[in-house]
């Protein structure tokens, strides 16, 4: 098997195994910020294994790298948070197309950072994922569950932006594994004091699933994904990561019997199009400024 072939393999196990953590937050019956406590603590744990595996130093570079850390850990717990609350509070579907409005946020944003305006396409695309966004709503109260989970997934997403654009700008020297080692460990210790079953009080089953969530679904993922780039192009990855909402969805279908709506579809499906469009024409613009 070549390279490339190899790398698409492990990027489409990555991204699979990302959307399949969207269904614990129907399996597991702990509420978002247990789930994201436990499932931090094991990931680091892992992670740091892996990191020590592939003769890697886990200590950072210098101080100021520890007080990055710190910030990007707090960002990404928070993240996790909004991301399987959004879930408990709709439906896997729902949740995972607004946590994907991200792409269209970071292309918006990004340019504002780097002292820039956004281009027309740009803001054509953020009102395209508004509308599929919309979509989506079933009616505009906030006491409905579901407008209320989509408004907590596009928050997941705002927050999941911040911690990528402060990743790439400042935080960008370490590997996957290690960069993520000291995320889970800062959201686990930032988190913990606020869990409401301890150890103690989880059962087997509980257990079992926070194991294969912290182990499978978050540290795996996160190595073959690092894995991945070494062999692929970035296009490539950004193009394939857009496959998440329909892994995600599907697995939903099959193994918990979630059926979307056909709004839910449409909305999705505007959406997804929308980030896998700005992924392309963000790497054309790359390479257009590389020659």
């Amino acid at each position: 098997m070549s390279k490339t072939s190899s790398g698409l393999l492990e990027l489409h196990s990555a991204v699979l195994l990302f959307g399949g953590t969207a269904l614990f937050s129907k399996l597991i019956p702990l509420g978002a910020l247990d789930i994201t406590v436990y499932r931090c603590a094991i990931a680091a744990l892992v992670l740091a294994l892996i990191v020590k595996a592939t003769r890697h130093p886990l200590r950072l570079g210098n101080t100021r790298d520890y007080g990055i850390a710190l910030a990007l850990g707090i960002i990404v717990s928070l993240h996790w948070v909004t991301y399987f609350a959004s879930m408990q509070m709709s439906s896997v579907a729902i949740g995972m197309i607004a946590f994907f409005t991200y792409p269209v946020m970071t292309v918006l944003i990004e340019p504002l950072i780097n002292g820039t305006r956004p281009d027309l396409r740009d803001l054509i695309c953020g009102i395209a994922v508004l509308a599929g966004v919309a979509l989506l709503i079933p009616e505009a109260s906030l006491g409905n569950d579901i407008t209320l989970g989509i408004l907590v997934g596009v928050l997941s997403a705002a927050l999941f932006t911040a911690r990528n654009l402060l990743h790439k700008r400042y935080f960008a020297q370490y590997t996957g594994p290690q960069a993520m080692f000291y995320q889970t460990l800062v959201a686990a210790l930032f988190l913990g004091s606020f869990v409401e079953s301890t150890p103690q009080e989880l059962s087997t089953d509980v257990w079992q699933l926070l194991i294969l969530l912290g182990v499978i679904f978050t540290a795996t993922p996160h190595a073959l994904f690092t894995s991945a780039l070494r062999h692929l192009s970035a296009k490539t990855v950004g193009l394939v990561s857009c496959l998440q909402p329909f892994y995600g969805t599907l697995l939903a279908l099959l193994l918990l019997g979630e059926s979307p709506s056909a709004n839910t579809l449409v909305g999705g499906l505007l959406v997804v199009t929308t980030a896998i469009f700005e992924t392309a024409q963000s790497h054309k613009s790359l390479q257009q400024k590389k020659s």
